[in-house]
């Protein structure tokens, strides 16, 4: 590997995902430095082991794994996570549900000021709640194990007093709670599966192949999460309260129906930035 500097490195990552984000992203992970250190290094020559972990990167995402299963580590809102196929990959249209429900925790005078995260998968909702509003406990629920294992390890990621207002728990939606802690929550939050089965196999195979069936489908109408969400959230939340649940843009007409049929004297669906009807906003 004479002469193989970081910067050859990073031209051969450019050249092989035909993205400069995507090696100066991948040349981060390796190297272990920040972006200025990186380029300030750019012309050292860079260890065999740094090469061979290239080439290995490189060959995962050829084989079309996803660039954060390759990084093992993915930001979402205010949070850095561990992403791996124990649950979704974090994307971008789920920080418009977290902008959501840090506005509604904003002008709750609840207090104790309790939010729940149901199928919390990765903990990413979760764990952004607790880092940006410096007093909501938040309660993260999902039935996968699997799941609930990298949520506890991101939960480990943050600081201490961040650590100890998130809890995590196993179970299915309401089915994990206490019954002391009925009407206890200013607010549910989810971003439940919402794919009907005919749909999965139409899916990237990116995602397809990466992301857990269960996390994707929930049924064969797609809708079956979000209405035992949506019916759920009376009996969860205090008064007032506020339920926000991530959907598929073809289904909001039937979850706002589905909200106003079980109460709320609200119930809109916000577009996120492209445009798409993307968050359910459903107020008892």
């Amino acid at each position: 590997m004479a002469g193989v500097t970081w910067c050859s490195l990073l031209d051969r990552a450019r050249a092989a995902t035909a993205s400069a984000s995507i090696a100066r992203w991948l040349g981060e992970e390796i190297s272990g430095w920040s972006t200025a250190d990186l380029l300030a290094a750019c012309d050292a020559p860079a260890p065999e082991w740094a090469a061979t972990q290239m080439d290995r990167a490189l060959g995962r995402l050829a084989a079309g794994e996803p660039l954060q299963h390759v990084l093992g580590r993915w930001g979402f809102h205010c949070v850095m996570l561990r992403c791996d196929a124990r649950a979704l990959v974090p994307r971008p249209e789920t920080e418009l549900l977290v902008e959501l429900a840090l506005a509604e925790l904003a002008c709750s005078g609840r207090r104790p000021l309790r939010a729940l995260d149901l199928g919390t998968g990765s903990g990413a909702i979760a764990a952004a709640l607790v880092v940006a509003n410096d007093v909501v406990d938040v309660l993260g629920v999902d039935r996968s194990a699997r799941a609930l294992e990298l949520a506890t390890e991101n939960r480990e990621l943050l600081e201490p007093t961040q650590r100890r207002r998130l809890g995590l728990r196993e179970g299915s939606w309401y089915g994990a709670l206490s019954p002391a802690e009925f009407g206890s929550f200013a607010l549910v939050a989810a971003n439940p599966p919402y794919l009907a089965a005919a749909e999965w196999l139409a899916l990237d195979p990116v995602v397809r192949d990466h992301d857990p069936y269960d996390a994707l489908v929930a049924g064969s109408s797609g809708l079956e999460a979000v209405a035992a969400v949506i019916a759920g959230a009376p009996g969860a939340l205090g008064r007032p309260g506020t339920l926000l649940v991530e959907l598929a843009p073809t289904q909001a007409e039937s979850a706002e129906h589905l909200a106003r049929a079980s109460g709320a004297v609200e119930a809109t669906v916000i577009s996120d930035l492209a445009g798409r009807p993307r968050v359910l906003r459903a107020r008892w």
